[in-house]
């Protein structure tokens, strides 16, 4: 008797929708999704992960306002974002107001000579710290095996963390400026002008928070993320912020039982609440930017991608093709995350297939470098490729079997064959085919 998953599995993945109408393929393909990210919600690891970030966001947050609104108040401009600050709040209800003011305040009161070089480098070890704790999370999102490394790390977290908030403030105080620029206030009293300008005023901040988010789904993640897939995210997650901060804020003006039980404490622990739901709220969004790029992930979801032996050998074959004919041109480029966006293959399912060529000595990885062939590409023949995939996977726990005399007969027999038909074909070869073939 099948369960209530396989019966939803079966029902949702029985359909083939290539050659349906569209109405009837996107209603599918959105309950799919649906179906996806609940699967991952209830298997716990989205929900412990936006847990961990609520902790971490704790501990960061007061250095990274500190860095960051350092960097804006030397504009000069930091008391012009309070109304969007305000409208970030908003969920919060009346509370959000006062931690608004407690922030605005905060900065106003910031002076640059208090921040010496030790408070300097711990804010700035914070801040990275926190960008690191994100993208490790969007790494387990994107399935990916592999951080950046520290140079990269440092380099461009810095970066954004003092060209961010020059972003945002221009992008805010654009928002803050429309309604008190003059030749807007004289529109403002034309119809249908003066309708399109509110709800363009109401409808920019939103804008904004799908392009935060839409960025932070192209950057963070150690990988080739293409801006469809990033928007689709982002337009999800900007979807639900939107419509769960409203239902959070309704909740919050409602309930009175709140503030009998927790006094004074109730500020803080809607605060938290509303962390842990907007961290939720991204790492959902995150997920549904990957199985817009990755489809092929949306029944399988975080399981370990189970490759059959000759997907494996044709993995391998594939692996050492692009990075023989990434050493050929020069390209130094040549990395898993690399690999991955040419094969269309999310790097995890190619991490297991890597490891046994390097492994193997076929394969020899570096930062700096990227990936390489372990040697000389006219010493590497197919047969090695394949032996390497073919030869691992084994927990080595059992004993050696007792075949059967014609079943080993006939599996010596299938062995001498694929090698006498690839030990005499080296990579080198295979490149020069492709090369020939492209010419």
């Amino acid at each position: 008797m099948k369960t209530l998953t396989e019966t939803i599995d079966y029902a949702l993945w029985r359909r083939d929708l290539s050659d349906r109408p569209f109405p009837e393929k996107l209603a599918w393909t959105i309950a799919r999704y649906i179906h996806a990210v609940l699967r991952d919600l209830l298997s716990g690891q989205l929900t412990l992960r936006a847990m961990s970030l609520v902790y971490t966001t704790l501990l960061s947050t007061v250095p990274l306002l500190a860095l960051s609104f350092s960097v804006i108040k030397i504009f000069g401009v930091h008391n012009r974002l309070q109304p969007q600050l305000y409208r970030l709040m908003e969920p919060l209800g009346p509370k959000g107001a006062e931690i608004t003011d407690w922030v605005i305040r905060a900065i106003d009161n910031l002076e640059g000579g208090v921040l010496g070089t030790v408070s300097l480098v711990f804010l700035i070890y914070t801040a990275i710290a926190m960008v690191q704790k994100v993208e490790s999370t969007f790494n387990y999102v994107w399935h990916v095996t592999r951080p950046r490394n520290l140079a990269r790390r440092l380099s461009e977290y810095i970066s954004v963390l003092l060209i961010g908030p020059v972003v945002m403030t221009f992008a805010l105080g654009l928002i803050a400026s429309i309604g008190a620029n003059s030749i807007v206030r004289a529109l403002s009293a034309i119809e249908p002008f003066g309708s399109a300008i509110v709800v363009v005023g109401k409808v920019l901040p939103y804008i904004l928070v799908i392009a935060v988010f839409t960025f932070l789904y192209k950057f963070l993640p150690n990988s080739i993320v293409r801006l469809g897939a990033a928007l689709t995210g982002g337009i999800a997650a900007g979807i639900m912020w939107a419509f769960v901060g409203s239902v959070f804020a309704s909740v919050v003006a409602l309930s009175s039982s709140q503030q009998a039980i927790y006094s004074t404490f109730a500020v803080a622990v809607s605060a938290l609440i509303w962390l842990y739901v907007s961290w939720l709220i991204l790492l959902i969004g995150a997920q549904i930017a990957f199985y817009a790029q990755h489809p092929v992930f949306l029944r399988l979801g975080q399981q370990e991608p189970r490759l059959a032996n000759e997907l494996r050998e044709r993995i391998a074959l594939n692996i050492m093709y692009l990075v023989g004919m990434a050493f050929r041109t020069g390209d130094t480029r040549c990395t898993i995350e690399r690999i991955s966006a040419a094969m269309g293959i999310p790097g995890r399912a190619l991490a297991p297939v890597l490891s046994a060529l390097e492994a193997t000595g076929l394969v020899s990885a570096n930062d700096e470098a990227g990936l390489m062939p372990g040697r000389e590409m006219s010493r590497i023949t197919l047969a090695e490729i394949l032996g390497a995939v073919r030869a691992g996977g084994d927990t080595g726990a059992l004993q050696l079997p007792i075949w059967a005399g014609p079943v080993d007969r006939m599996a010596r027999d299938v062995q001498a064959a694929i090698e006498q038909l690839t030990a005499a074909m080296t990579l080198s070869a295979l490149l020069d085919q492709g090369e020939n073939g492209a010419a």
